[in-house]
């Protein structure tokens, strides 16, 4: 007869079970390590630097791994391996009090319930339907959220469309998008929700009603929302999430001809001006909207995993190489029935070029003039979480990270020909990383597919909002390139097949060898990395150069 669980039904200490479902589950993971390198050899041989990348990337997107899901306890036996290379490789921990972990206090949210929206025209009232017309969104820094106002329509919610509109007091209604004239990094940080509510709250309103506009629809239409209405997000406790005016409620076109209809400024007016780049009209809406958003709320903890090589003459500048360690765990199974999302591309082989680069310093033998801070980050998938954390709470002196590197989710199954770096044209890292890249036959692309909003959704942004120079790099869409892209996420990102086998580990050791001389450049330089003079980006977060 089994032993009883001490976890069952007479357990006293749910801290104690919880520890002991922690263990059970890493003895699990420990036994299946072996079976790694069980697998059948490749048709070649690896060389050394091959093998020391596929080796990293094994481990980490294993199946005893389980898909390395932020605050889960396979996530936390990552952060010990990634904590042991750094030390292996001759890296000191960068951590708080000399560790080598950081902790992230996460907070985790998602709407309790269905929520509410009615619109008062006159007295006349309308209630909206969850699903059809709307969905609530959580708003983790006011769990109970109800708010009443009349509602004024504001276009995409940018500085200058508020010239003239008297929001005070007032629910503004904005497309959830940007004004197409800006660039399209720029257009992807102001459609922020995040950036909406700021701008709307300093103009004196007291909450958003997000609109789906023509380009979110073509994207990631409200339907296509509708099933993850209910998905939980994360943030970091304390993070500023602009809820002076928080964006409460989400509009499909349905919920959109309601909220219009009555009213002097029409819907479909709005979505044609859209459709064709035009001003949009703006105003009140003679309409007042009462809704409710009731979050749900839980707390966990995380950790960055922080290694340092220390600098010489300018030690006191740092220069960052970041590569998130987390991925989305397990999911809903395949055609095969596989369900753990193991996350090699993604990034599990960024995580492991970053290790690589800090094995080459070392291995050099020459210490860089400026410390170099190599950060693996929690939680990007729940949103950039770890990173914004780390760029808020550097365990440095806070202005002396003069830039980020950051290695996410390069596309290494074919040759490629040129790199696709995010941020290159704002800052003086974009010249550097080119005179590296030509130095190895390799030119710079422009971002292919600029709707994707690539700019926003990588670590290197959150470097960016605390005015730190930063880029993103990736293998780019030359020769076989777009077709190898696409086809990867088409098939394989974010799907149980993003596995080990799908890298071709030459192609790795190519990207490990750029990025150590990117990050040796900028390390080594004369002058510390400054934005370009007049840079959007740069002036907004008070960037050093920009001025």
């Amino acid at each position: 007869m089994p032993t009883p669980s001490r976890c069952g039904r007479k357990a006293t200490s749910s801290a104690r079970c919880s520890a002991d479902r922690w263990r059970s589950k890493l003895r699990k993971a420990l036994i299946l390590l072996p079976l790694l390198f069980a697998a059948p050899a490749l048709a070649q041989e690896l060389t050394p630097a091959e093998a020391a990348l596929k080796a990293h990337v094994a481990f980490l997107a294993s199946d005893a791994m389980r898909g390395r899901d932020t605050g889960s306890p396979e996530l936390a036996v990552a952060e010990q391996y990634a904590a042991a290379q750094m030390l292996a490789v001759g890296l000191k921990p960068g951590g708080p009090n000399g560790a080598w972990l950081q902790p992230v206090p996460l907070l985790a949210y998602k709407p309790a319930d269905h929520g509410s929206l009615v619109l008062k025209r006159g007295s006349a009232e309308t209630i909206l339907e969850w699903g059809k017309d709307y969905i609530p969104r959580a708003v983790p820094s006011n769990p109970k959220l109800s708010l009443s106002g009349p509602v004024v329509f504001a276009g995409y919610g940018s500085e200058a469309e508020y010239k003239g509109l008297h929001v005070k007091g007032a629910i503004v209604a904005v497309l959830r998008d940007a004004p197409h004239s800006n660039a399209s990094d720029v257009r992807a940080h102001l459609g922020t929700p995040v950036e909406q509510s700021r701008t709307a709250a300093a103009h004196g309103a007291i909450g958003i009603i997000l609109i789906e506009g023509n380009a979110r629809h073509a994207i990631y239409s409200f339907a296509a929302t509708v099933p993850h209405a209910q998905s939980e997000a994360m943030t970091w406790q304390g993070s500023p999430d602009g809820g002076a005016a928080p964006a409460f409620s989400y509009l499909g076109f349905d919920g959109a001809a309601r909220l219009f209809a009555g009213s002097k400024i029409k819907w479909d007016e709005v979505l044609a001006a859209d459709k064709a780049d035009r001003k949009l009209p703006l105003g009140p809406l003679g309409v007042t909207a009462t809704g409710t958003a009731n979050t749900a709320l839980r707390t966990l903890t995380s950790n960055n995993v922080v290694g340092l090589i220390e600098g010489t003459d300018k030690k006191a500048e740092y220069v960052v190489i970041s590569a998130h360690l987390d991925h989305v765990g397990v999911g809903d199974p395949d055609a095969k029935g596989d369900t753990i999302y193991n996350g090699a591309m993604d990034n599990a082989v960024g995580t492991a070029s970053m290790l690589e680069v800090a094995r080459a310093f070392t291995a050099s033998g020459k210490r860089p003039r400026r410390s170099v801070l190599f950060v693996a980050v929690t939680a990007e998938e729940q949103g950039l979480v770890g990173s914004d954390y780390f760029a808020a709470n550097p365990t440095v002196p806070k202005g002396s990270i003069v830039a980020d590197v950051n290695l996410d989710m390069p596309v290494l199954t074919y040759k490629f020909e040129d790199l696709v770096v995010y941020g290159a044209d704002r800052t003086s890292i974009g010249p550097t990383v080119a005179a590296v890249a030509r130095a190895e036959g390799l030119t710079l692309t422009p971002d292919p597919a600029p709707e994707q909003a690539s700019f926003v959704r990588s670590d290197h942004y959150s470097f960016v909002r605390a005015g730190i120079p930063a880029v993103s790099l990736e293998p780019g869409p030359k020769g076989p390139g777009k077709a190898a892209i696409d086809a990867f996420g088409e098939k394989h990102y974010h799907q149980p097949s993003d596995e080990v086998a799908l890298i071709d580990f030459s192609q790795g050791v190519r990207f490990v060898k750029l990025n150590y001389a990117i990050a040796r450049a900028l390390a080594d330089g004369d002058q510390r990395p400054l934005w370009n003079k007049g840079d959007f980006f740069g002036l907004l977060y008070n960037g050093a150069g920009a001025k």
